[in-house]
């Protein structure tokens, strides 16, 4: 028989999940989160930049911090360096998610680890397993899908990431501290860049490519002859000390909502289509998720729900179209290597235009 004492139930416990999970058990929701690793935040798979807005709606003594940086340098072969300012940080992303997964914890959500969303049956239950083998049912008003580009909850009703771009990246030492993040642009790193964030005396270095059917690339040869072209330039050193990898949905904007479901973050497409970047989407989204979604539960009104898909949209809509705009002539005209560039990297004013 399937519990009944879960207002919502949230697949994944990363930074949209548990930001959802807050919000809504903030609300007076009975929250259920769950999330098929034993350690949330592990393993990370994220270049772990965070913007220094994002900072500001986070009650902790921000422990996950490994270094402030001031802004953005780029470079693309054979043009000029450009410098964008924009303060941040670069996190210990493991820290980051377990500090929000705490935060959701102490305003009353309760949280599953080592267990999977296995299925929702017609009836609206949520069949859950555990590592341990023990099958657990649930009855949940609303499921939110927090759990990644390949959601499971986004494959229950049909809305799946078609759209991925693999990323890959190293930890090597940093031959010389530095204050800023770095990107390159290389016409071997198709429609896509590689990059430099550096976390003290070390650095994440990788690339986010997109897989050329008409000449198709081998990722693990392109970052490694990144990385050789860093250690020829003195950047790096060393062995790799750490490795990481994962999928980027590059997606349209889409609804969010269906019925009783919603989904957040990387499930719901939010990722930046040109940059990569999807925490501060993903928290924030996940505030608004989980506020409407208490909502909806408090006033027992399904309708509410959709209030998030509005919200959201308001926000980002139209910065996620552009993005999307953007990746598709990037990768139609890759081949035009610097005028593309130009037009389809944010650093540059003809991004806006």
């Amino acid at each position: 028989m399937a519990d009944r004492n879960v207002d919502i139930l949230i697949v994944g416990a990363g930074p949209a999940g548990s930001s959802a999970a807050r919000a809504a058990a903030l609300s007076g929701a009975r929250v259920l989160m769950v999330d098929r690793r034993e350690t949330i935040g592990v393993p990370v798979q994220c270049a772990e930049y965070i913007p220094a807005m994002l900072l500001g709606g986070i009650d902790s003594k921000k422990a996950f911090i490994s270094q402030k940086v001031e802004g953005m340098k780029t470079y693309c072969q054979g043009g000029p360096t450009s410098f964008t300012r924009s303060p941040g940080y670069i996190i210990s992303r493991d820290r980051f998610d377990q500090t929000l997964a705490l935060a959701a914890q102490t305003a009353g959500a309760r949280i599953l680890t080592a267990t999977r969303a296995v299925s929702r049956l017609d009836s609206g239950t949520v069949v859950l397993k555990q590592k341990s083998g023990e099958t657990l049912e649930v009855h949940p008003f609303i499921v939110i899908g927090a759990d990644g580009p390949r959601s499971t909850v986004g494959n229950w009703i049909g809305v799946l990431n078609d759209q991925l771009l693999p990323g890959i990246q190293m930890t090597y030492a940093l031959t010389a501290p530095l204050d800023h993040t770095e990107v390159y642009f290389h016409p071997d790193i198709h429609a896509g860049y590689g990059w430099v964030f550096p976390k003290g005396n070390v650095a994440n270095v990788g690339i986010g490519i997109k897989k050329n059917d008409q000449a198709p690339t081998r990722i693990r040869k392109t970052l490694d002859d990144f990385i050789h072209r860093l250690k020829l330039e003195r950047r790096i050193e060393g062995d790799p000390l750490g490795h990481a990898a994962g999928w980027i949905p590059a997606q349209k904007v889409r609804r969010a909502v269906h019925g009783q479901i919603a989904l957040v973050g990387d499930a719901a497409g939010h990722t930046h289509p040109i940059t990569g970047a999807g925490i501060f989407a993903a928290v924030t989204g996940g505030r608004m998720a989980g506020k409407w979604a208490g909502r909806a539960v408090r006033e027992h009104d399904i309708d509410l729900l959709a209030r998030y898909d509005d919200e959201w949209h308001d926000l980002m809509g139209d910065t996620l179209e552009r993005g999307i705009n953007r990746r598709r002539e990037m990768e139609t005209h890759w081949d035009n290597f610097h005028e593309i560039v130009q037009r389809c990297w944010v650093a540059y004013r003809a991004y806006y235009a």
